[in-house]
């Protein structure tokens, strides 16, 4: 891997801000190109996927699963079991040697494979005339792409900057267990890590303005918020928030209306921001909107026809593959002369809670709102012979569809192992098939995914009338 921190001039043909997910997409596949590539990367290689969220917080969460799957086997006749935390410091250090490794296999170890991208260590940034600039010296590059991803959202409540709060990222490295957390925002981030820690054992109450995963559908919102609270965790709506402050025994945080709540720790799992600032976007006209997400045309192209963008810094669809999938767009875009448009009609989504939150396509409102007569199925999941057998029926499926037409809209999934089934519903969603084309397809029996099966019949049937595998 080449370091070069005084470039020669003219050298590259792009130029690629981040060394995440989007960074280095966009940097291979304009290398494949025959492009010649800078990629410019300030902190850790890799980004924060591999680093700070996808990686470390799955493995966490795979981890106490088997804490909570040993607690819950008494549902089978005849067993017994018991799992608990008996060393985090030594749990969390297996998850930060895993991050590590693939840092190393996914990230560095790439890029000596690709004689055509030197990776350059600095802070980029466009100077006031436009041109952008590496710790300060002129950069020349005839295109640029932004991929400098986002970071935790810190809220404007009063006290907030006196106490010592965690986020997704440093609630992770504890190396130590508190006893109570409050976890402040209940979307697929807080949801996530209330459930973490609370199988964990510690005392978890998850806050929100708009309850749990609002804008999943309601059905599956209302169902994870009772098997969360069945497992322990309280459950707080809050209509705004007055004050936080340190204490020595804890975090106080005052709700509108006076009620107090206290714990060890603060988590704040109110959402990301676009790590756009401080690179000087105007200077190089390069437009924002009012979160900071830069604003690109359905090429990737920013109001600077030199300069594209991909992945969380956009502010939309803040995924790590979705960051890839643009990132590659923008850099066929930029160095081959594509016209390639991104694409998220069929973008897939989980949530890793227990049960798994997993969707695509159009929710019920959404399909409502942008004018679509709808017809929509629930099925369930005590009518899926998968979970029967699991002796754990926590969860449903819904189906939206266009009526008349009967083409499928949208998907979600609330299942135990709901996020490996949502690809078919993707699968279905982008080939426009109908429910009963969907509830005509062959799937295996004793599978969750044969559930989406099960829903697609159920907006004509009664599937309680059915044998098993009929229709």
């Amino acid at each position: 891997m080449k370091d070069h921190q005084t470039p020669e001039p003219s050298r590259y043909d792009l130029a690629v801000i981040g060394a995440g997910s989007a960074g280095f997409s966009a940097a291979i596949t304009a290398a494949e190109s025959g492009a010649r590539v800078a990629l410019i990367g300030a902190g850790t290689i890799g980004g924060t996927c591999v680093n700070f969220g996808c990686v470390p917080s799955k493995a966490l969460i795979r981890t106490v699963e088997s804490v909570h799957h040993a607690r819950a086997a008494a549902r089978f006749d005849g067993i017994t079991a018991e799992g608990r935390v008996t060393d985090w410091a030594a749990t969390v250090a297996q998850k930060q040697t895993l991050v590590e490794e693939l840092r190393g296999a996914k990230y560095a170890d790439v890029l000596p494979r690709h004689e055509n991208v030197d990776y350059i260590e600095g802070r980029a940034r466009f100077a006031d005339d436009g041109r952008l600039t590496v710790e300060g010296a002129v950069f020349p590059a005839a295109r640029i792409i932004i991929a400098t991803g986002s970071r935790p959202h810190v809220p404007a409540i009063p006290g907030i900057d006196e106490v010592a709060t965690l986020d997704s990222t440093s609630a992770l490295e504890l190396s130590a267990l508190p006893a109570s957390m409050l976890v402040l925002g209940a979307g697929y981030i807080g949801v996530e890590l209330a459930q973490l820690f609370a199988r964990a054992g510690v005392a978890v109450t998850l806050v929100s303005r708009r309850g749990v995963l609002p804008e999943a559908e309601p059905e599956v919102s209302a169902a994870l918020a009772g098997y969360l609270a069945d497992e322990g965790i309280r459950l707080v709506r809050a209509k705004g928030y007055e004050q936080v402050a340190q204490r020595d025994e804890g975090v106080a945080l005052r709700l509108a209306g006076g009620e107090m709540l206290m714990a060890e720790r603060l988590v704040l799992a109110t959402g990301r921001v676009p790590n756009s600032d401080g690179l000087n976007l105007a200077a190089a006209g390069v437009a924002t909107d009012a979160r900071g997400g830069i604003e690109t045309d359905a090429n990737m192209c920013t109001a600077n026809p030199n300069v594209w963008a991909a992945g969380d810094v956009t502010g939309r669809d803040q995924f790590v593959y979705m960051a890839a999938y643009g990132a590659k767009i923008a850099a066929r875009n930029a160095v081959a002369g594509a016209a390639a448009s991104y694409n998220n009609a069929t973008m897939p989504w989980v949530v890793f809670s227990d049960p798994q939150v997993a969707g695509v396509g159009l929710s019920e409102a959404q399909a409502r709102a942008a004018g679509h007569a709808v017809v929509t199925s629930v099925l369930p999941l005590d009518a899926v012979p998968r979970a029967l057998a699991a002796r754990d029926t926590r969860g449903l499926i819904k189906l939206v569809a266009e009526a008349g037409s009967k083409r499928l809209l949208g998907a979600q999934i609330l299942a135990p192992e709901g996020a490996d089934s949502i690809q078919t519903a993707a699968m279905a969603l982008k080939a426009g098939l109908t429910y009963e084309e969907l509830g005509d397809t062959v799937m295996p029996y004793l599978t969750t995914v044969e559930g989406l099966k099960l829903a697609a019949q159920t907006f004509e049937k009664d599937v309680a009338a059915l044998s098993c595998c009929a229709g």
